[in-house]
């Protein structure tokens, strides 16, 4: 008898322990969504990274686990603007899950709510890597997670109406805490203002227009085409005429070249996380701007 009521506690302690069901299955491409995701749903979602920090979100292979977690989602939150163009069709496709097509309120992508820099006038594979709707690395500035978070909040209240105010609620309270923190940020990064830099890859436009600084020169001839070494030399000649205090790269790109121009040229790389979970400081949605800030400042000597 005594091993009867014990088994049946220990079933009831099981359950009590079993996580509620979340009301949305969410699908978040990068780091960044996921972490605001669950800043609007809370308890009522159930967030899964199909990239982590450090990993090149250009580039992603389809394997069997995305491809499971995505036959799943009711929503899938992405960057949207061509970014994931490369793999997320081919896993929503593989995935059978209609939901999370393009087109269908289950994708649900950040760019649409913001307005896009560096829109190209033409499109060619000769330009390189160039995105048609403009430069899909909006994260960078976090002054446009304000208006992301306003459209996932009104979305997630599409998809799941029951839990719509809860989604408005949350969405207000980020808000304010979010401004809070902008405020902090902008008074932090204060010295940045004005100071010219060079730039691995063309992922920096957003912060860059945020915080005031200028761009002199990026180390690829073209977006995404590395850096050839007749290349780099032009590079330098540029930094000879108009020297920069930095070049700025994220963490998951090759840093040969900017080893390159710091030999010669003795301008040191400011490694950015450029994502939650790209530096060891950088372990949520607010850090991820407070380590941004504090290496940009270190490259100044600050």
């Amino acid at each position: 008898m005594k091993q009867i009521l014990f088994a049946a506690a220990v079933g009831l302690a099981a359950i009590a322990a079993t996580p509620a069901h979340a009301d949305l299955n969410v699908f978040a491409c990068e780091p960044e969504w996921g972490a605001l995701a669950t800043e609007i749903g809370g308890d009522h979602v159930d967030v899964y990274n199909a990239t982590v920090g450090g990993q090149d979100p250009h580039q992603v292979q389809a394997r069997p686990s995305l491809i499971s977690r995505a036959r799943t989602a009711n929503v899938a939150v992405c960057t949207g603007a061509e970014l994931e163009v490369a793999w997320l069709p081919l896993i929503a496709q593989q995935s059978g899950n209609r939901r999370i097509v393009a087109g269908q309120p289950g994708l649900f992508e950040a760019t649409s709510a913001v307005r896009l820099l560096e829109r190209p006038a033409s499109v060619d594979r000769s330009q390189g890597d160039l995105h048609a709707g403009g430069n899909p690395h909006i994260q960078t500035d976090p002054r446009n997670m304000i208006p992301v978070s306003r459209a996932m909040a009104q979305r997630f209240a599409q998809l799941d109406a029951a839990n719509a105010q809860t989604y408005q609620t949350r969405q207000a309270d980020f808000e304010r805490r979010w401004n809070a923190a902008l405020t902090r940020w902008q008074q932090r990064a204060a010295p940045l203002r004005g100071v010219s830099i060079a730039v691995q890859h063309h992922s920096w436009p957003y912060m860059l227009n945020w915080l005031g600084m200028t761009e002199v020169v990026a180390l690829e001839p073209r977006p995404g085409v590395p850096a050839s070494a007749g290349y780099l030399a032009q590079v330098l000649q540029t930094l000879n005429t108009r020297p920069v205090r930095f070049v700025i790269r994220a963490a998951y790109e090759d840093p040969r070249s900017g080893d390159f121009i710091n030999q010669r040229a003795h301008v040191p790389a400011v490694t950015l996380p450029f994502t939650i979970g790209g530096t060891p400081g950088a372990t949520n949605l607010f850090t991820l701007y407070d380590d941004t800030i504090t290496r940009l400042l270190a490259g100044l000597g600050q």
